[in-house]
């Protein structure tokens, strides 16, 4: 049996949010993300981050096993860029959970009767 787009799109996200959970691996997708289309490599990460190249080479295996990341071996380096597909699934379980939920909070404030503060006497005593 087929599974739907909505399936598809959590069964993907689930690990992407997994290897996002690390405070060290949101950095290097926030460095990836800057880096653009030229990637960057283990030692350049390294070099912007509080750990270790061999904790950032981890973190990257991690982060390319949820689908965030691929890498392109160059010379004797390998290149890291955040993997446009493993982002696009992120995106569409975001956009899929948020965006209903916003639609049901505007269909409920839109429909909910204004609330009125009670009146308060200054000279009452409580």
């Amino acid at each position: 049996m087929p599974r739907s787009r909505t399936t598809t799109a959590a069964a993907d996200a689930g690990d992407a949010f997994e290897a996002l959970g690390d405070p060290n691996r949101r950095a290097i997708v926030e460095l990836l993300a800057s880096g653009g289309e030229r990637g960057r490599s283990v030692g350049e990460l390294a070099e912007q981050l509080p750990i270790s190249r061999p904790a950032v080479s981890r973190h990257l295996r991690l982060l390319k096993r949820a689908g965030l990341v691929v890498e392109e071996p160059r010379g004797t380096r390998r290149i890291y860029r955040l993997h446009d597909v493993g982002l696009e699934a992120v995106r569409a379980y975001l956009e899929q959970v948020w965006g209903e939920a916003a639609s049901r909070f505007r269909l409920i404030a839109e429909n909910a009767a204004p609330r009125r503060p009670p009146d308060i006497d200054a000279d009452a005593e409580p």
